[in-house]
């Protein structure tokens, strides 16, 4: 019988909020072989209900020593971006969330945004949410012949907003 180690987390979210977090992930040999230096894992949860209060406890299976987490916050018309770090069985949150950088993805007519790259295990550097649901946005899976890479697309709703992010290094975006 296989065991999986693990750690789990909770927090608690008031009305009308929906938190997801993402685990990040630092992709190995990303210069030789092309690929984003970052990707993310959104982490499962289980819910229970109190009241007008959702306690959430999240899980991260086989987790490293230490592990940089982004926490979503998704409410009425806003999404609150903070990370965290877990060392050893305690999650820290930043008190201030970090300065980050963002374009919107919105549009009145339906597109497909499309053409990020996946690394050999498909985990892909960016990330799109309907901020609605808090459910990402599935991508359909493509083969690029001309670069001879998985790629993948997603079809966004016509006027609609939706949040998009990525991890990058701060010198990246310079």
């Amino acid at each position: 019988m296989e065991s999986i180690s693990g750690k789990n987390f909770s927090i608690t979210d008031p009305q009308g909020v929906n938190t997801v977090i993402y685990r990040i992930n630092k992709t190995e040999n990303y210069v030789e072989q092309n690929l984003p230096k970052y990707t993310v894992e959104r982490l499962t949860y289980g819910e229970e209900i109190d009241g007008t209060m959702k306690k959430k406890v999240f899980f991260i299976d086989e987790p490293r020593e230490r592990e940089q987490l982004v926490i979503l916050s998704f409410g009425q018309d806003k999404v609150v971006v903070n990370s965290g770090i877990m060392e050893n069985d305690k999650v820290k949150i930043a008190k201030k969330p970090i300065p980050i950088k963002f374009d919107t993805l919105y549009s009145e007519k339906e597109m497909e945004y499309k053409n990020f790259r996946y690394t050999p295990d498909l985990k892909r550097q960016i990330t799109i949410i309907d901020p609605d649901t808090a459910e990402e946005v599935k991508p359909i899976l493509y083969f690029d012949d001309k670069t001879n890479e998985v790629k993948g697309k997603c079809k966004l709703k016509p006027y609609k907003s939706y949040f998009s992010f990525e991890i990058r290094d701060k010198k990246e975006d310079q």
